[in-house]
């Protein structure tokens, strides 16, 4: 016996889950599908070398004795500001110290960095849109009016405030530039929770009499979270240039931690000659920064335009 579409609705309100058609169980299932997605890939061979670069990272960050296995701490002065070479493939600081072997252990504290300032801003960015959107009235107007005030102010000076009112160290900087991106994830939720607060499976839920919680959990947040994560994927490339920033002005880990803002900061005093000092870490930091971008736009919509 056939339902009809509003006996649908208030089924999936009441399951918590989408009611499909045309099947013999009721329900549609969506599988995922390799060959298109090879198909997908091959056809973006700059979207599959982003990911290869963005996976050579993390791997680099969290085992970084898979690619050098020298000390990034110990050099030999006489073998100081050696150019790129095959022994040296980034060269050689003033101190004799391989420069490859300092940009692969680096990447573990600029991305435990910018891992904890994506979490911050995804965190409390969308707690503060979603209660925002969903609780309306009062509460929207004084945290948005909130969210307004950290948007009035430049993301970078407002980084400095608080590392600076923080301290020095790897963890507040990564707090910082995550309390900066803040008011972009708040905005994005908010607008995603108004969107889906007015659909009528969200209707028919409350008719139904789901309490408010579980409106939440199971239709509002599910269906709002796709965008912010989308966002959080392209505010990667934005936490490492601002978590870069903050220690080449000297607010990350204390030298010889070889971050990547260090590195260039380091360099600077070398650039006539020994360029590779402050081009190469550079141009790592540019390179996966244009990879996660890559990746973000692909995830916004891109697969599902191709299909």
């Amino acid at each position: 016996m056939s339902r009809t579409p509003d006996e649908d609705l208030v089924a999936e309100a009441a399951l918590g889950g989408p009611v499909g058609h045309g099947t013999e169980s009721g329900t549609v299932y969506r599988r995922f599908d390799v060959a298109r997605t090879g198909r997908f890939l091959l056809r973006r061979p700059g979207l599959l070398l982003s990911i290869l670069l963005v996976a050579a990272v993390c791997a680099a960050s969290f085992g970084p004795g898979l690619f050098t296995a020298r000390d990034p701490l110990t050099g030999t002065p006489s073998r100081a500001f050696r150019p790129p070479s095959a022994a040296h493939w980034f060269g050689t600081d003033e101190l004799g110290r391989d420069l490859y072997a300092r940009v692969v252990h680096g990447a573990a504290l600029s991305l435990k960095a910018t891992l904890i300032a994506v979490a911050v801003a995804f965190v409390l960015g969308g707690l503060l849109g979603l209660l925002a959107g969903f609780v309306g009235r009062w509460v929207e107007d004084v945290l948005m009016r909130f969210v307004d005030v950290l948007l009035s102010i430049p993301a970078l000076f407002l980084s400095l405030a608080i590392v600076t009112a923080l301290g020095y160290g790897t963890v507040k900087v990564a707090i910082a530039v995550g309390v900066a991106s803040v008011a972009t994830f708040a905005r994005v939720m908010r607008a995603e929770v108004l969107r889906v607060r007015q659909a009528v499976f969200v209707e028919a839920a409350r008719s139904c009499g789901v309490r408010w919680s579980g409106v939440l959990a199971r239709h509002v947040l599910p269906n709002a979270i796709g965008p912010v994560l989308v966002l959080a994927t392209l505010d990667f490339g934005t936490a490492i240039l601002a978590v870069s920033a903050l220690s080449f002005l000297g607010y990350g880990a204390a030298p010889p931690a070889p971050e990547w803002g260090t590195l260039i900061s380091e360099g600077r005093n070398y650039l006539a000659n020994a360029w590779w000092m402050t081009a190469l870490p550079g141009l790592t930091i540019a390179t996966t920064v244009l990879a996660t971008n890559r990746i973000a736009r692909a995830l916004d919509g891109e697969f599902a335009r191709a299909s």
